[in-house]
């Protein structure tokens, strides 16, 4: 299992602020709804499209509705000019349970694509609190489901699609494939778990921090409060609603797991990672230090930069065939 070496332990410290990654220090003290208009500003002017969806020199998109009770939207991208049977990253987004689009993901498949010759699949799950636990992991399992029955007409080699978020959308991708697993779904190829929101219960020293930049203590638990519904603060959460009550983690795909350590998902994600090499999953774990929630919203970061080729190093090999 793969760590960064460095990491510090903020579970027992109180000034979070100096434990930042300077190049980081721009999103501390911003609020949620604030967070958007300063991480376009942050972002490459490559990634600053207007019209969300739209395909480009390098990726061609097309919009598609799954059928279902809803509908399910599920936007494909593919690489521009690269035919046959590809590899296939089935993405989910993050925000909380609460926020976010498929839209978010358009910036990293035009990464991706024509960097790993793979058509990438994103889900546009419903949100909490209209839709509670079970609706969005229902809807990311039927967004799957379509791209495994359409993979001939979609180019994806079935052999080869791994289940991709961050954040809660990273708590889904868990969660999906613990149920593919239970459910004789979809095999998947592989895990890629970026700050996995795993657990619902905030017992783990990091999940207690207060003050915490980004992704607070206080929305941390109104998240999971939203997600779970009725279910929040009882001892009924299924494994499949917060991974990290999961007790058997055999038969999953191998993980990646990506954490800062100032985050307070930290914890949770590493005994996770643990847990699920002791399972005989493999899995690659990596904690970088001076890394809050959403590190990856400051692209020039060094940090960021760094955690993002180790990433798409692990990411490559699983693609290969």
């Amino acid at each position: 299992m793969g760590k960064s070496q460095g990491a510090m332990d903020v579970g027992t410290r109180s000034h979070l602020r100096e434990l930042v990654d300077p190049e980081l220090l721009v999103l501390v003290g911003v609020p949620l709804d604030e967070l958007a208009d300063v991480v376009a500003q942050l972002a490459p002017r490559d990634h600053q499209r207007a019209e969300p969806g739209a395909s480009t020199d390098l990726v061609v998109r097309s919009d598609h509705l799954v059928p279902g009770d809803p509908p399910v939207p599920v936007r494909v991208h593919r690489p521009r000019g690269v035919g046959g049977m590809r590899p296939c990253v089935y993405s989910i987004h993050g925000g909380g349970y609460i926020a976010g689009s498929h839209d978010d993901h358009d910036p990293l498949f035009e990464r991706w694509c024509p960097m790993f010759g793979c058509v990438g699949v994103a889900v546009d799950y419903r949100l909490a609190p209209a839709t509670p636990y079970p609706g969005p992991l229902e809807d990311c399992y039927a967004g799957l489901v379509w791209t495994w029955e359409h993979a001939d007409e979609l180019g994806v080699d079935r052999d080869r699609i791994g289940v991709m978020g961050g954040s809660a959308g990273g708590g889904l991708a868990a969660a999906l494939a613990l149920l593919c697993r239970d459910r004789q779904g979809p095999p998947l190829a592989f895990q890629l778990l970026e700050c996995p929101m795993l657990d619902d219960r905030q017992i783990t020293p990091s999940s207690r921090l207060e003050d915490l930049p980004v992704w607070s203590r206080a929305s941390n638990a109104f998240g999971w409060q939203a997600h779970l519904g009725e279910l929040h603060g009882t001892d009924d959460v299924p494994y499949t609603a917060a991974p990290a009550r999961a007790v058997d983690l055999s038969g999953l795909p191998p993980a990646f797991v990506a954490v800062g350590a100032v985050d307070g998902f930290r914890d949770e994600d590493v005994d996770y990672a643990t847990r699920l090499n002791q399972a005989g999953v493999p899995t690659e774990l990596h904690v970088y230090p001076g890394g809050l929630h959403g590190y990856q919203l400051v692209p020039g970061a060094r940090l960021t930069q760094r955690a993002q080729r180790i990433t798409e190093e692990w990411l490559a090999q699983r693609l290969e065939r």
